[in-house]
């Protein structure tokens, strides 16, 4: 029996127009991107390879693509993204920029010698699928390095809306995307077949002076929802009353003293290997030839 497929969560031809519309004024919320863009920079320089053949997956308007190719550290690179807007953006400031349609990457096996991508897997419907097409696609012993959003961001809006609208009309409709934990990226690199996988975790806080300001930088960085329609499922739009007492409750509990208030990011950072012969292989459990318990006693004695 062939395994049944994934739930589709998300609706992808809104999500296209959502990165569509972003596209022309994108640069002005882009500050998360080009963040974590210059944070895939310095992992990189920790690597002792080079590589010749990147491919940066859901690139938005090519601002890790740039870097790259600014740095030095990556030779030819080719920008993926299946907004047509955000995919001329890239085109225009010299970049090669290819067309993506569904989940299905257009490239075959052991092509690239790096696979990137910067807060945007999040968006995948199948995202155990999408990690091991791209692992396929690298050479062996080449690099996966990403960052998406993980299970805590916007933590406070999440909390803020579930209370604003079951308050006014005594139900929630789903208005966040659903973000996986780091737990779940781990498993999921694992379950992919990287070597040597990596998962970790950082946080950053943005403030703002209003709950809607937020709102509007999600907006700008097509970061608004874009859930696929269930049938039975009546997805009410916010009413400027929800807005409102949303605001109110997010104001009250996550402001600091001068009156911004805060708003949770959660990056999680992936970075896993192609498998190749000559990989170092990480210890199998109990294979270790010191204990945690005997070094804890002898911290305790010196």
């Amino acid at each position: 029996m062939s395994p049944s497929p994934p739930p589709v969560l998300f609706d992808r031809t809104r999500w296209v127009r959502n990165r569509d519309r972003a596209s022309s004024d994108f640069e002005h919320y882009a500050f998360l991107k080009v963040r974590e863009s210059t944070q895939l920079l310095d992992r990189l320089r920790d690597s002792p390879r080079e590589f010749d053949r990147a491919l940066d997956l859901f690139a938005h308007t090519g601002q890790a693509s740039a870097a790259m190719i600014e740095s030095g550290l990556v030779g030819q690179i080719t920008a993926l993204e299946p907004s047509v807007d955000m995919r001329a953006r890239s085109q225009e400031q010299g970049i090669e920029a290819a067309a993506l349609d569904g989940e299905q990457l257009p490239f075959e096996p052991k092509t690239f010698d790096l696979v990137t991508s910067v807060l945007a897997l999040h968006w995948a419907n199948d995202l155990p699928g999408l990690l091991s097409q791209i692992r396929s696609i690298l050479k062996p012993d080449g690099l996966f390095l990403a960052s998406l959003f993980g299970g805590g961001t916007l933590s406070e809006l999440r909390s803020a809306l579930i209370e604003a609208e079951s308050e006014i009309t005594g139900g929630v409709s789903p208005r966040l995307s659903p973000l996986p934990s780091l737990q779940d990226m781990a498993g999921l690199l694992q379950r992919a077949g990287f070597a040597l996988p990596v998962a970790d975790v950082e946080r950053v806080t943005v403030r703002y002076a209003h709950p809607m300001k937020l709102l509007h930088d999600l907006k700008g960085m097509g970061e608004q929802a874009a859930f696929a329609p269930r049938e039975g499922q009546d997805r009410r739009p916010l009413s400027r009353r929800i807005l409102a007492r949303m605001s109110e409750i997010y104001i009250d509990r996550f402001s600091d003293p001068d009156g911004k208030v805060r708003a949770s990011f959660e990056v999680i950072w992936l970075s896993g290997w192609a498998p190749a012969a000559g990989q170092p292989k990480p210890l199998k459990p109990g294979s270790g030839k010191f204990s945690l318990a005997d070094a804890v006693k002898k911290a305790g004695k010196s």
